[in-house]
């Protein structure tokens, strides 16, 4: 019986626009882009060029430290265009074309054949290392590997759905080749899934239980000069169809979702498809100037309708951006449509909430009254921990457990922090100057 871990820190955010009904079908053609800045870690230059010919799986980018980890593309056709920023970064690589699958022959025999073949076809890249949050970097193999198969972000759909039992069982099997340790599968409480190779456990509890994070706090946390891998069951399920049935395949689910979706629902696609042909004829027709987000409200990416669907997100969420919002009295009304963490308003009897973009609020000085220990559910200081990351104190860091945590863990103290201070960027920039130093 898989054991229950109850998670009682923490908040729901009651926006309104879930997905529901039978998953549509979005046009599996035109085109499809891949973002370095989704995984971290690794700096990568490119394979190809505008006008090349390639085909789904074949790569697109290569790591520059260790040019066996690749970036594949997910359709058959041609390079589009290698879009260059600020000191020729690389913003993205586009592909026009038709989404593909590829048959590929891979051996499960050895940890290094599991991993030449993880790294060759993209699904390496889609993991990430704890210490650091990033594409895994560090010599070796990890103590324990962590899957999660929930998701309890704002109006995220349920992973399990969208996934084979018979794929992500097969993938947790060859991800318990590459460690010593164990493996464990992180689910809903009640969704009644077992595994022979992984240890199950169930979590209830408001967001972010749901958070991987949070998982290996209440497992098996992790001790200065430990390293575990993480990836979610999607993944895990691709890297079992690749190695029982030989095929590299990039669908996915994705959930249309927010207050300014018309009818939320569930769509079918490929990891890198354009936002336009997600949200077709799916918005809202009125004069509120819409926010388009790939991922949830909480740690998503901000994109235009030109953009794509950014790894790992499988969620496009859509709300107003609030920049022509006019309200009586402002804060100091009393409005039932108004949300408070603190029960001020009587809008905590309600349900559902149309949120904007708006911080409402302005920066200041960060205020220690506790408010991010009411939905931080580690065993650690995060106020104090903020205040050692910037200053830059190792030695503090250190002893205040930012091994533990990931950008996405600060989230919801981001969300309802009063100071308005952006915790989510202050700690990736820690996680990166701590690298720096110590690595």
């Amino acid at each position: 019986m898989p054991k229950v871990i109850k998670i009682k820190k923490g908040l729901d955010i009651p926006l309104s626009g879930a997905a529901s009904g039978e998953i549509k079908t979005a046009t599996a053609q035109g085109l499809f882009g891949i973002v370095p800045d989704d995984f971290p870690g690794l700096k990568w230059k490119t394979a190809v060029k505008s006008g090349d010919e390639v085909h789904a799986g074949d790569p697109l980018l290569y790591a520059k430290d260790d040019e066996s980890i690749k970036l594949v593309s997910p359709a058959d056709g041609t390079v589009e265009e290698v879009r260059r920023g600020e000191r020729r970064k690389i913003e993205f690589v586009s592909v026009k074309g038709t989404a593909g699958t590829k048959n590929v022959k891979v051996s499960s025999a050895s940890r290094d054949e599991i991993l030449s073949a993880l790294k060759s076809t993209g699904l390496f890249a889609m993991l990430r290392q704890r210490p650091f949050d990033m594409v895994p970097f560090m010599p070796g193999f990890p103590r324990d590997i962590f899957v999660t198969a929930m998701d309890t972000a704002p109006l995220a759909p349920s992973m399990l759905d969208a996934i084979s039992p018979e794929d992500l069982e097969n993938g947790l099997a060859v991800l318990a080749k590459l460690t010593d340790g164990k493996v464990y599968l992180s689910v809903a409480a009640g969704s009644g899934v077992n595994s022979k190779v992984a240890e199950v456990y169930e979590f209830q509890g408001p967001h972010p239980a749901g958070n991987v994070g949070v998982q290996i706090s209440h497992i098996k946390p992790i001790n200065k000069g430990e390293v575990v891998w993480t990836l979610d069951a999607e993944t895990a399920a691709r890297i079992g169809r690749l190695f029982a049935k030989g095929v590299l395949d990039f669908s996915t689910v994705v959930a249309v979702t927010g207050p300014e979706v018309k009818d939320p629902c569930l769509v079918k696609t490929v990891v890198g498809s354009t936002i336009a042909s997600l949200i077709k004829d799916e918005l809202k027709d009125n004069d509120v100037h819409k926010r388009i987000i790939s991922g949830n409200v909480l740690t998503g990416v901000k994109v235009d309708a030109d953009g794509f669907l950014r790894y790992p997100y499988r969620q496009i969420t859509v709300i107003d951006e609030g920049d022509n919002a006019d309200e009586f009295m402002g804060w100091a009304s009393l409005s039932p449509r108004k949300f408070s963490v603190s029960r001020t308003y009587p809008s905590f009897l309600s349900r559902h909430f149309n949120f904007d973009a708006r911080i409402r609020g302005g920066h200041r000085a960060m205020i220690m009254n506790n408010e991010y220990e009411r939905v931080f559910p580690f065993d650690i200081y995060p106020e104090y921990l903020i205040k050692a990351i910037e200053a830059k104190d190792i030695d503090k860091m250190e002893k205040l457990g930012i091994y533990e945590v990931a950008p996405e863990d600060f989230a919801l103290p981001e969300f309802v922090d009063t100071s308005k201070i952006e915790l989510q960027k202050l700690v990736r920039e820690g996680l990166d100057y701590l690298r720096e130093e110590t690595i």
